[in-house]
């Protein structure tokens, strides 16, 4: 399509060199930027590419509770992608799940978010996908779900009982900002798909601020997403507009930096978002009351006691293994060197009481945070190979103890089970 219409422009110059595009065609284009920017918000394409695959043609694993499935290929080839879906087909697919063909989308699809994006926008994605993604002829892979779990007729059913259908409305007595950052919370960035509790269907257990369970953080292939409400110890409390904002633009700030499948929202989405929507996601947020948590009091640091272990490792096992592969990066006082090396003192991600993303993150490392096109320097390495099951539970207890961080211990079956999950090489 671009080469069509470079050759389509190129000619028109020859014939009408005081023109440019024709208002028609200018505005198609104008649709198509502004679908690729949606697109963005939406980061669809980090779901929808495989590693090392061609952009959104699909067949990235993904763990569901039923079992392993593939994303699909959205490119706009008409025989494996969705070239043959009209608007009408797509939007149906984004808001209620449903394909052309009529077979129900597994809830890991983020439709129930999709479902609040109004008529504009969903025009704007559909011309983007058709008009401005390259064709890919990839066939879908079926999901590793067994019969009787890998029929698709109950979701119909899950559908009328989870899915609230109609688009983001805004909310009286609210000013622009806080209902444009709702509408991109809520709808296509879908926030609470990651950091939303689920419940024994998979379904999320708010889809908006009048849910108390609203984004207070939910365990996800892996990974615990965190408390995004303003609980002060593992929520956002703590962070104030311009480190929230400079969290969403470069994946780190002051207290924490990201890591799992956030590094993937940085890099591919909110990075390339414009900073009145990305100030208008921050207002949203800031205004979620605390939710979650332990209960335990605001944190407040306190080095004293991390000293003196340190300074004599021998006596704890969790020391030793700090001194050795953590101390250099993040700091004899657990404040790292921010933003390039994250803070270990006050840091949500080491106050919650699930340890899965430290657990996952200490064995597996994490991709690097591109930025501008330029990688973070100090991306945590993977210690699966080095450390065994008890001394990674040793050292994130030590952490989790540490400079006052008073969260719970962790196991070396903690550590053990997923290792197993994760594929980590011992």
């Amino acid at each position: 399509m671009k080469n069509t219409l470079k050759g389509f422009g190129a000619a028109l110059c020859v014939a009408l060199p005081l023109f440019a595009q024709t208002p028609a065609r200018a505005a198609d284009q104008a649709l198509v930027q502004r679908g690729a920017y949606l697109a963005k918000v939406g980061d669809c394409v980090a779901c929808h590419t495989a590693p090392k695959g061609k952009p959104f043609a699909g067949g990235l694993p993904m763990t569901t509770p039923m079992g392993q499935i593939y994303t699909t290929n959205i490119t706009p080839d008409p025989q494996t992608g969705i070239g043959g879906y009209t608007e009408e087909d797509f939007a149906r697919a984004m808001r209620e799940g449903v394909a052309k063909d009529g077979h129900n989308l597994y809830p890991a699809m983020p439709y129930p978010s999709y479902a609040k994006v109004n008529d504009d926008d969903m025009k704007a994605l559909y011309a983007y996908f058709m008009s401005g993604v390259a064709p890919v002829q990839q066939a879908n892979r079926e999901p590793d779900i067994k019969w009787p779990l890998n029929m698709r007729w109950p979701l119909k059913f899950w559908n009328m009982v989870f899915l609230d259908k109609g688009v983001y409305q805004d909310k009286p007595g609210k000013d622009v900002a806080w209902n444009r950052g709702a509408y991109l919370i809520q709808g296509l960035g879908h926030c609470g798909s990651c950091h939303t509790p689920r419940g024994v269907a998979f379904q999320e257990k708010a889809l908006d601020e009048s849910g108390s369970a609203f984004l207070t953080g939910g365990v996800l292939d892996g990974w615990f997403a965190a408390n995004l409400t303003g609980e002060q110890n593992v929520g956002l409390g703590r962070w104030n507009d311009q480190d929230l904002q400079a969290f969403l633009k470069t994946g780190a700030n002051r207290h924490a930096s990201a890591f799992g499948s956030m590094t993937s929202v940085i890099n591919n989405s909110t990075q390339g978002m414009n900073d009145t929507d990305i100030a208008a996601m921050s207002t949203y947020l800031k205004s979620l009351p605390p939710s979650g948590g332990n209960g335990a009091p605001p944190y407040k640091y306190d080095p004293q006691a991390t000293k003196v272990s340190l300074n004599r490792p021998a006596n704890d096992a969790g020391a030793r293994v700090y001194t050795a592969y953590c101390m250099h990066c993040h700091g004899v006082d657990g404040r790292g060197f921010t933003p390039m090396l994250a803070p270990l003192s006050g840091n949500p991600n080491v106050l919650e009481k699930d340890p899965s993303s430290l657990i996952n993150v200490t064995l597996n490392g994490t991709e690097d945070l591109v930025i501008g096109g330029i990688p973070a320097p100090y991306p945590m390495p993977k210690y699966a190979p080095v450390l065994n099951d008890q001394q990674i539970a040793d050292v994130l207890t030590f952490v989790r103890a540490g400079w006052n961080n008073g969260a719970p211990a962790v196991t070396a079956d903690d550590v053990a089970k997923l290792r197993k999950s994760t594929h980590a090489a011992r």
